[in-house]
């Protein structure tokens, strides 16, 4: 895994070591980084981002210990060995549905036709996969 594929938004009301920790957690759930992926290093992270070290070290340790994150002596943090591929579709949209409720409040807040809401979702999807 390359430290760029990490997108940190210094601005978001989100602190980044959340930012990090959800992105890793998707990217394992969806089978994205399998079991023994070696993650970058912290420093790396760090760098790539202009972010504070002890910011990724956080987002580690906090995956390392709910065990989807191991530490390999010598070799740095690596996607824990017992995690067998990835989440099933299912699961993976359980993740999804905190932020796709607040999505619908805010579209039938805001008086969004559902069809031009979908329609919209599908270009940002669409843009995201390039």
């Amino acid at each position: 895994m390359d430290a760029k594929a990490l997108h940190i938004a210094p601005q978001a009301a989100e602190p980044i070591y959340r930012q990090i920790a959800e992105q890793l957690r998707r990217m394992i759930s969806a089978g994205q980084l399998p079991a023994g992926t070696l993650l970058p290093s912290v420093r790396e992270v760090a760098s790539a981002h202009a972010i504070n070290p002890m910011t990724v070290s956080r987002a580690y340790s906090q995956l390392e210990t709910e065990g989807l994150l191991e530490r390999l002596r010598g070799k740095g943090m690596a996607v824990a060995s017992r995690r067998s591929g990835g989440d099933s579709l299912d699961q993976r949209l359980l993740q999804a549905d905190p932020l796709l409720q607040e999505l619908a409040r805010h579209c039938m807040q805001l008086e969004l036709p559902t069809d031009r809401v979908l329609a919209r979702l599908q270009q940002l999807l669409e843009k995201e996969s390039t």
